[in-house]
Protein backbone atom coordinates (compact mmCIF):
# COMPACT_ATOMS: atom_id res chain seq x y z
CA UNK A 1 0.00 0.00 0.00
CA UNK A 2 1.20 3.56 -0.73
CA UNK A 3 0.75 6.16 0.70
CA UNK A 4 0.09 9.99 -0.80
CA UNK A 5 1.72 13.42 0.23
CA UNK A 6 1.11 16.91 -1.23
CA UNK A 7 3.41 19.92 -0.45
CA UNK A 8 3.69 23.62 -1.44
CA UNK A 9 6.43 25.90 -2.18
CA UNK A 10 6.99 29.42 -4.17
CA UNK A 11 9.07 30.54 -7.02
CA UNK A 12 10.52 33.51 -7.35
CA UNK A 13 7.63 35.81 -9.21
CA UNK A 14 9.92 36.42 -12.29
CA UNK A 15 8.64 35.11 -15.73
CA UNK A 16 12.70 34.39 -16.66
CA UNK A 17 13.25 32.51 -14.01
CA UNK A 18 10.12 31.11 -14.11
CA UNK A 19 10.42 29.34 -17.46
CA UNK A 20 14.30 28.50 -16.74
CA UNK A 21 12.86 26.13 -13.75
CA UNK A 22 10.57 24.57 -16.14
CA UNK A 23 12.87 23.80 -18.60
CA UNK A 24 15.06 22.48 -15.94
CA UNK A 25 12.16 19.97 -14.96
CA UNK A 26 11.63 18.51 -18.83
CA UNK A 27 15.43 17.74 -18.54
CA UNK A 28 16.22 16.73 -14.33
CA UNK A 29 19.24 15.00 -14.11
CA UNK A 30 19.14 11.20 -13.75
CA UNK A 31 20.60 11.34 -10.36
CA UNK A 32 18.18 13.41 -9.22
CA UNK A 33 15.73 10.86 -10.78
CA UNK A 34 17.74 7.85 -9.10
CA UNK A 35 17.79 9.43 -5.73
CA UNK A 36 13.61 10.16 -5.94
CA UNK A 37 12.85 6.66 -6.37
CA UNK A 38 15.60 5.13 -4.61
CA UNK A 39 14.16 6.85 -1.56
CA UNK A 40 10.98 5.13 -2.07
CA UNK A 41 8.77 7.77 -3.96
CA UNK A 42 6.84 5.41 -6.34
CA UNK A 43 5.56 8.65 -8.75
CA UNK A 44 6.06 12.07 -8.18
CA UNK A 45 4.14 15.05 -9.81
CA UNK A 46 4.41 18.55 -9.83
CA UNK A 47 1.97 21.40 -10.54
CA UNK A 48 2.59 25.24 -11.10
CA UNK A 49 -0.07 28.36 -11.18
CA UNK A 50 1.53 31.43 -11.23
CA UNK A 51 4.93 30.83 -9.06
CA UNK A 52 2.98 28.56 -6.42
CA UNK A 53 4.02 24.91 -6.97
CA UNK A 54 2.45 21.74 -5.57
CA UNK A 55 4.11 18.80 -5.90
CA UNK A 56 2.10 15.11 -5.34
CA UNK A 57 4.05 12.11 -4.34
CA UNK A 58 2.88 8.47 -4.11
CA UNK A 59 5.44 6.57 -1.89
CA UNK A 60 6.27 3.23 -0.40
CA UNK A 61 5.35 2.24 3.18
CA UNK A 62 8.96 2.62 4.03
CA UNK A 63 9.29 5.96 2.83
CA UNK A 64 10.00 8.60 5.48
CA UNK A 65 10.99 12.57 5.36
CA UNK A 66 13.73 11.69 7.52
CA UNK A 67 15.28 9.03 5.58
CA UNK A 68 15.32 11.02 2.59
CA UNK A 69 16.56 14.12 3.91
CA UNK A 70 19.70 11.69 5.16
CA UNK A 71 19.94 9.63 1.74
CA UNK A 72 20.11 13.97 -0.05
CA UNK A 73 22.74 14.92 2.48
CA UNK A 74 25.00 12.34 1.40
CA UNK A 75 24.45 12.63 -2.42
CA UNK A 76 26.49 15.68 -3.79
CA UNK A 77 24.90 15.72 -6.86
CA UNK A 78 21.26 16.43 -5.17
CA UNK A 79 22.86 18.91 -2.89
CA UNK A 80 24.19 20.62 -6.34
CA UNK A 81 20.96 20.38 -7.95
CA UNK A 82 18.93 21.92 -4.46
CA UNK A 83 21.74 24.82 -4.71
CA UNK A 84 20.57 25.07 -8.23
CA UNK A 85 16.80 25.27 -7.68
CA UNK A 86 17.00 27.48 -4.72
CA UNK A 87 18.18 30.24 -7.14
CA UNK A 88 14.59 29.78 -8.41
CA UNK A 89 12.66 29.05 -5.41
CA UNK A 90 11.24 31.18 -2.39
CA UNK A 91 10.40 29.89 1.00
CA UNK A 92 6.22 30.02 1.57
CA UNK A 93 5.60 33.06 4.18
CA UNK A 94 5.03 30.58 6.62
CA UNK A 95 7.60 28.64 6.11
CA UNK A 96 10.34 27.21 9.10
CA UNK A 97 13.74 28.89 8.51
CA UNK A 98 15.51 26.54 5.76
CA UNK A 99 12.14 24.50 5.37
CA UNK A 100 11.50 24.38 1.18
CA UNK A 101 8.90 22.61 -0.06
CA UNK A 102 5.98 22.89 3.32
CA UNK A 103 3.92 19.45 3.67
CA UNK A 104 -0.04 20.16 3.15
CA UNK A 105 -2.87 18.67 5.51
CA UNK A 106 -5.75 17.02 3.78
CA UNK A 107 -8.84 19.30 4.80
CA UNK A 108 -11.60 17.10 2.13
CA UNK A 109 -12.06 14.30 0.28
CA UNK A 110 -14.73 12.92 -1.31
Amino acid sequence: MSKRYCLALDLINDPDLIAKYEVYHQEVWPEILNSIKDSGIQHMEIYRTGNRLFMIMETSDEFSFERKATMDTNNSKVQQWEELMWKYQQALPHARPGEKWVLMNKIFEV
